[in-house]
C-alpha cells in the first residue's frame, strides 16, 4: 500500500540534525555537541505556574488563537523588547511551538507553483513545509556574503512567482544575525513588491554585542514575525510559539492553527504566561553564560585553525571542515569513530552547508572543553 502514499511526503526527509543524533546516540563515550538544546532548566517559578494550573484543573481548550492574557502578554512582550506593536486580540496566535507557527504561515500564504527564498546555508526545517506545499525552495548562497543574507541577493533570485522571503535571525546555524541598516535595505527592496516576509526570530533573546531588531519595524504589513520560548526560557518541551502578523493574514492563519491543532497545550500556555511576565528578563542570566561560552570556543577554534566566523547570536558555531577530500557527513562519521565526538554534518542545512560542520555551544563548560579537546587531538591525527 506504500504507493498510495502522497508522493510529497515521500520526497521530504527526517531532518539531517536528528538523523545524524539518532545515528550516533548509541556510542558510547560520547560527547555529543549537536542539539541545540538550551541545557538550563526551565525557570522554577514558570514550572511552578504549569504545576498550578494542573492542580487547578486547567485541562480544557483554550481560545483557538490562545488565552487572551497570554496573547496580551506576548504582544507586550514585542513592544517592550523591540518596539513593534500587535493587537492582541487579532494579531497575535499562540502555537505549538514555532515549527507550527511555520508550517500554518507556509499552508497560509503559498500555492502550487509560487517561490520561496532562503538564505543556504538554513535550518532543515523551511524546505519540506514549502516542497509540501507545491511551492519551490530558492536558496540565495550567503557562503559569499560571510553567511549574511543580504538585499543584493535577494533582489538576483526574485521572479514573478516569487512570494515569500524567509529571514531567520539569529541563524541557525551559523549564529549571524542582521543589523539595522541591512534589514532596512532589505525592507526598501520589498516595500513595493507583493512578497510576503517569514522572519523566524526565535533566538531574539540570543543577541550578544547587540540590540537585536526585528525587520518588522519596517515591513509589518508583509511581515509574520515567529518567535517562542524554547531558546529564551529553555522551554523546548512546553512546545510554545509566537505568531505576530496583521490581521488580514491571522484571520486565515488562524483557520489552519485551528484545524491543525485546536489551540496550544493549556497548561503549557499558563506556563507560558508566568514566564512573559515574572519572567520577561529570564534569558538574560542565559545569555550571559552563552557569550563566555561563545568566547571560549571561539578562542579554541582559532587556535585550532580553523575557519569559523564569529556568532552574533543563539548557540552554534558553523566551522569550515580543513581542506582534505571529503564530504561533511564522512567527516562527522570518522570524528564519530575516532574521537567519540559528535557534531553536524553541514549537508543538514542545505547543499550550501556542504563543506562545513555545526557544533553547538549550549552545553557546560566541562562538556565543551572536552569536546573540543577531542575534536583538537583528531585534526592533529588526520595532518
Amino acid at each position: 500500500m506504500e504507493h498510495l502514499i502522497n508522493n510529497r511526503v515521500k520526497n521530504i526527509e527526517i531532518s539531517g540534525i536528528r538523523k545524524f543524533f539518532n545515528m550516533v546516540a548509541h556510542v558510547e563515550d560520547m560527547i555529543s555537541l549537536t542539539i541545540g538544546q538550551p541545557d538550563f532548566q526551565t525557570p522554577e517559578h514558570v514550572k511552578e505556574a504549569g504545576k498550578q494550573a494542573i492542580d487547578l484543573n486547567f485541562t480544557t481548550y483554550t481560545h483557538n488563537a490562545g488565552l487572551i492574557e497570554l496573547r496580551q502578554a506576548a504582544a507586550d512582550f514585542y513592544k517592550k523588547k523591540y518596539h513593534i506593536e500587535y493587537s492582541a486580540e487579532h494579531e497575535t496566535i499562540i502555537t505549538v511551538g514555532a515549527s507550527e507557527a511555520i508550517d500554518i504561515t507556509f499552508r497560509t500564504i503559498l500555492d502550487e507553483g509560487c517561490e520561496v527564498i532562503l538564505p543556504g546555508p538554513v535550518y532543515p526545517g523551511y524546505e519540506p513545509i514549502i516542497k509540501l506545499c507545491g511551492a519551490t525552495p530558492i536558496y540565495a548562497d550567503i557562503r559569499n556574503t560571510d553567511f549574511r543574507m543580504t538585499a543584493e541577493l535577494i533582489e538576483s533570485l526574485i521572479t514573478e512567482k516569487t512570494r515569500c522571503i524567509v529571514l531567520p535571525y539569529p541563524s541557525n546555524p551559523t549564529g549571524v544575525s542582521l543589523t539595522e541598516p541591512e534589514l532596512q535595505e532589505i525592507a526598501n527592496l520589498l516595500i513595493d513588491k507583493d512578497i510576503f516576509v517569514l522572519a523566524d526570530e526565535i533566538y531574539s533573546e540570543l543577541v550578544y554585542e547587540q540590540q537585536h531588531v526585528s525587520i518588522a519595524q519596517f515591513l509589518k504589513e508583509k511581515t509574520i514575525v515567529i518567535n517562542g520560548l524554547s531558546k529564551s526560557h529553555s522551554m523546548t518541551g512546553w512546545r510554545i510559539g509566537m505568531l505576530f502578523a496583521p490581521e488580514y493574514l491571522t484571520m486565515h492563519i488562524l483557520k489552519v492553527h485551528q484545524y491543525n491543532v485546536t489551540c496550544a497545550t493549556s497548561i503549557s500556555q499558563m506556563a507560558a504566561l508566568e514566564a512573559l511576565t515574572n519572567g520577561v528578563d529570564d534569558a538574560l542570566p542565559m545569555k550571559e553564560e552563552y557569550a563566555i561560552r561563545r568566547d571560549y570556543v571561539f578562542k579554541r577554534l582559532q587556535s585550532m585553525g580553523l575557519e569559523v566566523i564569529k556568532p552574533e547570536g543563539a548557540f552554534y558555531f558553523f566551522i569550515k571542515i580543513p581542506a582534505i577530500n571529503i564530504t561533511s557527513f564522512d567527516f562527522c562519521m570518522d570524528l564519530v569513530n575516532e574521537a567519540k565526538l559528535a557534531v553536524v554534518p553541514g549537508s543538514a542545512f542545505s547543499e550550501f552547508g556542504e563543506g562545513y560542520f555545526r557544533l553547538s555551544y549550549a552545553y557546560s563548560m566541562d562538556t565543551l572543553k572536552e569536546g573540543l579537546d577531542r575534536l583538537e587531538g583528531y585534526l592533529l591525527s588526520i595532518k
